[in-house]
């Protein structure tokens, strides 16, 4: 009788793990892709070590600590700077409040990842060429945000609704800051016409996306709507606004928003962009939010008309909010290019980031610095992005809409 032999079984190949094993993976696996990573390497290698050279020799990165208040808050009185401290305080504290209570379910508060973050904000403040007080003021500042996540962490797990009271206090806050950098009752005005840099720059920003965000999803809804005049006004408004360039609205709102008014109301040109703003983000935010609307399932509509709930009551409370859960990444994608967007207005005569760096390269003293320059406000721009892009993924996993 013969004797079947089973083949000796080999041993299963051993598992590649770490940085080795995925270069040979992804960067080495075949000839090709071997002499494509080699070519990409030489030639960013020859790049940033070019980079390095020009901003280690050649750069005057003088021009930054020369003109850093300028860079920041445009020509603000220098004697009222403890208003501009006020308002950073403030909004670092309602931040580091909301950032508590929103994660108070969470098992870590700060991660390894959040204190090296906040580590290395705290070593640019020291590190940055500013007087003394100036960097001890950056790191109180830096602690505050700590201390007060901290507390509304602890707070919100005594008191489960305070959440519902931080959009009221964030409302607040708008018209404080508001009282803060422009003046009156009681303190000294600053026009408009002295506002400047980041500060200016943020400023247009935060009450562009304010403004709209509800205008874009009324937008939105008044497209999707029934009734035909409704319809026909929100495609009309949409379309033509979406038809014309920004630098095109910005030039008619400034020349054509006074002849509306009476003849004893100017809006100046802070006020004069925003409205440009406004209107520009509106109409490309109401067709995110329709493409959230439209990807909502019709089943949910006719559930909630089975339980008895009028059309208004089933879009404000399921549909709605489905939608804008839904429309989170196109939305904050909207925000970033508002942000970005800003930028024009310094073709009106506003001296914001870009506005002033044009000023400052103005200066004898610097002229032909641009690379310094563009290369300190893009960092800047960069920045407020990706903290934008940062909460829009953190939001998203709150809300689960991954799943």
């Amino acid at each position: 009788m013969t004797t079947a032999h089973s083949p000796t079984a080999s041993p299963p190949p051993l598992a590649q793990v770490g940085a080795i094993a995925w270069v040979r993976k992804n960067l080495l696996s075949n000839w090709f892709n071997t002499l494509l990573t080699i070519i990409l390497v030489l030639v960013l290698g020859r790049t940033l070590m070019g980079f390095l050279s020009w901003a280690t020799t050649q750069a005057r990165w003088q021009l930054i600590p020369a003109n850093l208040a300028l860079f920041f808050i445009g020509r603000y009185p220098v004697g009222q700077m403890w208003r501009i401290w006020s308002v950073l305080a403030l909004i670092s504290a309602l931040g580091g409040l909301s950032w508590g209570v929103l994660a108070r379910n969470v098992p870590q508060l700060f991660s390894r990842t959040t204190l090296l973050l906040f580590g290395l904000v705290g070593a640019i403040a020291v590190l940055m060429p500013t007087p003394v007080p100036f960097k001890i003021l950056l790191l109180a500042i830096e602690g505050l945000v700590l201390a007060t996540a901290w507390g509304g962490r602890m707070t919100g797990h005594r008191i489960p609704k305070l959440g519902q009271w931080l959009a009221f206090a964030w409302s607040l806050s708008f018209l404080i800051v508001w009282w803060l950098i422009a003046g009156g009752l009681g303190l000294t005005p600053v026009g408009t016409s002295n506002w400047g840099g980041l500060m200016l720059t943020v400023f247009m920003a935060v009450v562009s996306i304010l403004l709209c965000f509800p205008l874009g999803i009324l937008l939105a809804l008044g497209r999707q709507s029934n009734l035909p005049v409704i319809r026909a006004l929100s495609v009309g408004f949409i379309e033509v606004v979406r038809g014309v360039p920004l630098i095109a609205l910005l030039f008619v709102g400034s020349n054509m928003i006074p002849l509306f008014l009476p003849a004893n109301i100017r809006p100046n040109l802070v006020v004069r962009a925003i409205i440009g703003l406004t209107l520009f983000s509106s109409a490309y935010l109401a067709e995110n939010v329709r493409g959230g609307l439209q990807s909502i399932p019709r089943g949910q509509t006719e559930a909630a008309n089975a339980l008895g709930l009028n059309p208004g009551l089933t879009t404000g409370l399921i549909v709605l909010p489905q939608a804008l859960k839904v429309s989170i990444p196109a939305m904050v994608g909207q925000f970033i290019s508002l942000l970005q967007d800003t930028t024009l207005v310094s073709i009106l005569g506003l001296f914001d980031l870009l506005g002033i760096s044009r000023t400052i390269l103005a200066n004898p003293q610097f002229i032909g610095r641009y690379a310094e320059a563009y290369i300190f406000i893009g960092i800047i721009y960069w920045v407020f992005c990706y903290a934008m892009s940062v909460g829009s993924r953190q939001i998203e996993k709150q809300l689960n809409t991954e799943h």
